[in-house]
């Protein structure tokens, strides 16, 4: 599976989406994690239907209205809004995974083209990838705002081919997500399904070329 061309999703395969509430656990109390879950159901859910409607919105907007769906869902909305604010605070510095920053150095030693692709704006891109020390590991960094359609619209995909010059099987993909290796897979990347949580498959039809727990197992 080496390839010269790496693609990385940004939430849930390079960044923590959860690291925000964890956090601020002790604000939160015990509904913290099922909120945390909402939160980015909702976040994803709601990219979905705009995409549906045609009706694209910027992903910061999303992920604003999400968390106040996800804490008025939990009970713990409050009236001063300081929860929403220090949650909102958080995602902007969003974790990244343990392994991600040695796989990154170790890929790019190795030669490869290393990018990101991914539903954020590019503001809160660029933040996470500051706050994790990652910038001068990644060449490109494409978001769905350049094409005002988020995954799995395959404009999204073609952002990368075009850019780079490249055919799509030349290029590995990886995604936490199983819908959006479904999404790439279809458009003809090569696609790693980092399954971090062991999750049953689904979207059969559009099976990854490898499953994996972490992205350690690229190398």
């Amino acid at each position: 599976m080496s390839s010269d061309a790496y693609v990385f999703d940004a939430y849930g395969t390079l960044f923590d989406v959860h690291s925000a509430v964890r956090k601020h656990a002790d604000a939160l109390g015990p509904a913290g994690a099922r909120m945390s879950q909402v939160w980015r159901q909702k976040q994803l859910e709601y990219s979905w239907v705009r995409s549906l409607m045609g009706s694209y919105t910027d992903f910061w907007k999303l992920t604003e209205e999400s968390l106040d769906f996800a804490l008025a869902a939990n009970d713990l909305g409050d009236k001063t809004g300081h929860l929403r604010e220090i949650l909102l605070e958080a995602y902007w510095t969003l974790d990244c995974y343990p392994e991600v920053p040695d796989v990154l150095k170790q890929l790019r030693k190795n030669g490869a083209r290393i990018g990101i692709l991914s539903n954020g704006s590019p503001e809160m891109l660029n933040a996470a990838i500051e706050s994790s020390d990652l910038g001068e590991l990644i060449d490109d960094v494409f978001s769905v705002d350049a094409v005002k359609k988020f995954k799995t619209a395959p404009d999204v995909y073609r952002m990368v081919t075009d850019s780079w010059d490249m055919r799509a099987k030349k290029i590995s993909f990886q995604s936490s997500n199983r819908w959006d290796i479904a999404g790439a897979t279809k458009f003809g990347f090569k696609t790693v399904w980092i399954n971090r949580t062991e999750q049953p498959d689904e979207y059969k039809s559009y099976a990854p070329d490898k499953t994996i727990l972490t992205l350690n197992e690229l190398l």
